[in-house]
């Protein structure tokens, strides 16, 4: 673009610069200084997408001056200047310019040190042609600049336009497969449900005791049913209850106890107006924490610390587990989960192997930053 400019420039005052040397040659101080003016006037509009205001003045001085000093060169470089000032949406500026151009053009001429009859004739031809010719080529480039400034508007807006078509299919996919993978789910879920209750139906009529394994397979397809509904419900738009939150997580200590892990929840604080989304985020720490400790930890036992503060909610999950202490642990898809959630809420999220064995997660969530 910058070449583009540059050659635009060098184009225009070559130009100008053949026209001013084919009329007259310079043999004065003051010719040479008219066709150093003429060829400002055209290199200037180099700048002229970067400051067309100033490029405009600067090629209005530049054609009055050459004018004024007797070098008989068409304002071509202000005619271009005018384009690009219109272009660049500069109208009443670029119209006064033109305006004060038109008026100080006579003065010029008058000033003018060439002959008498040769001022003569260029006055006699600039008052013929300067209020068609002059004004017509001015009216011409504004409207050029305006027509090509409003093209490019309209460009600019239909990209935007695609870019947004293009993320809302984006958006409108990744809900298609989010409700694509929520109906798999629930299928292969409900079989595992069904033929769970079914095992417990008939173990109990048999006067057969039911393995706790068998009750926690029970219970928890029917908790991960309630959660892929709700969940489809808030992708869907048309559900009021979040999938999961602080009232719920007695139902998910006790799943935990089902598969074997001792569980203890205590609560210090009141609990005020708590925002759904600092309660699903809370649910969801506590549920993967929890996860976590049944698969990977090795441990027995597990305590849950919710502390309700007048600014923040604050998360504490402890394990007994075999976690070593001063060894970081391996980032997961569930702690990256959690540490973007709390992320998100503008929390602060500590993961990491207790001193005195086992491991801990701390999370801390903001009230107010939540509206």
């Amino acid at each position: 673009m910058r070449m583009a400019n540059w050659l635009i420039a060098v184009g225009v005052a070559g130009a100008l610069l053949t026209t001013a040397l084919g009329r007259h040659r310079p043999v004065t101080v003051l010719d040479v200084l008219g066709c150093v003016l003429v060829v400002a006037s055209g290199l200037v509009l180099a700048a002229l997408r970067r400051a067309p205001v100033p490029v405009l003045a600067a090629t209005g001085v530049c054609v009055v001056g050459y004018t004024a000093l007797g070098v008989a060169v068409p304002a071509l470089a202000f005619v271009v200047a005018v384009y690009g000032g219109f272009r660049a949406g500069h109208r009443r500026v670029t119209s006064g310019a033109a305006v004060v151009m038109l008026a100080a053009l006579p003065l010029a001429v008058l000033v003018s040190p060439a002959e008498e009859a040769a001022r003569a004739a260029v006055r006699e031809a600039f008052a013929q042609a300067r209020g068609v010719l002059e004004l017509a080529w001015l009216v011409a480039a504004g409207f050029a600049g305006e027509a090509l400034r409003q093209a490019e508007r309209r460009a600019d807006e239909a990209e935007r336009t695609r870019e947004e078509t293009a993320r809302l299919r984006a958006t409108q996919e990744r809900l298609h497969i989010a409700r694509e993978l929520h109906d798999s789910l629930t299928h292969q879920i409900s079989i595992i449900k069904v033929q769970s209750e079914v095992a417990v139906h008939l173990a109990r009529k048999r006067g057969e005791q039911v393995p706790e394994a068998l009750v926690a397979i029970q219970q928890a397809g029917r908790a991960a049913t309630r959660e892929l509904r709700a969940t489809l419900d808030t992708l869907r738009q048309d559900g009021d209850t979040p999938p999961g939150g602080l009232d719920q997580l007695a139902e998910l200590l006790a799943g935990a106890e089902g598969i074997g892990l001792r569980t203890e929840l205590t609560i210090a604080g009141e609990r005020g107006d708590v925002p759904e989304a600092v309660g699903r985020t809370a649910y969801r720490i506590v549920q993967e924490s929890l996860t976590n400790t049944a698969r990977h930890g090795a441990a027995s036992t597990a305590t849950v610390h919710i502390d309700y503060r007048p600014d923040a909610l604050a998360i504490r999950v402890d394990d007994d587990g075999a976690a070593t202490p001063g060894v970081p642990p391996v980032p997961g898809v569930g702690l990256l989960g959690m540490r973007e959630r709390v992320t998100a809420l503008g929390g602060r999220l500590r993961a990491e192997p207790r001193s005195g064995g086992g491991f801990t997660v701390q999370a801390e969530l903001p009230l107010e930053r939540v509206g």
